[in-house]
């Protein structure tokens, strides 16, 4: 696929970088005017993908994570990815409610936030390499009720 825009930043996989995500991802989309619930959606799913980078791809560890962003036509193409532990089982990973870091009274809804709030949500992941999501949100899109 041919993208009308794209690009790609590393931060370390620090909490701090959560916030610089969103507002990184803010600033690329802002071109396409997404209403606030739309701006609100995107920058919550990636706040998700990251802090699941940080939490549980490192462990709070030592390590970079990687967002890349797309734009073709109206719709957003998000990727995060870390080289962390990866996942061992997705499909129980992306359980409501399901949390690898019970330790840290983590709620367990990151995948299924990420789901609700963008249009398509993938997860590929290999232990002991890393994981990627891979999220998609058209801008402008009617609301469906």
């Amino acid at each position: 696929m041919e993208y009308d825009n794209e690009m790609a930043v590393s931060f370390k996989a620090i909490g701090e970088n959560e916030a610089f995500a969103r507002t990184v991802v803010s600033a690329f989309i802002l071109g396409l005017d997404p209403c606030v619930r739309e701006m609100n959606d995107i920058k919550t799913a990636v706040s998700e993908a990251v802090t699941n980078s940080i939490i549980h791809g490192y462990d709070n560890k030592e390590g970079i994570v990687r967002m890349w962003c797309g734009i073709c036509q109206a719709t957003v193409y998000i990727e995060v990815t870390d080289e962390g532990k990866g996942i061992e089982d997705i499909a129980l990973a992306m359980e409501p409610l399901y949390t690898g870091r019970p330790d840290m009274e983590r709620s367990g809804l990151g995948f299924t936030i990420m789901q609700s709030f963008m249009d398509d949500v993938k997860v590929e992941s290999a232990v002991g390499k890393g994981t990627r999501v891979f999220m998609v949100k058209e801008i402008g899109k009617p609301e469906q009720e």
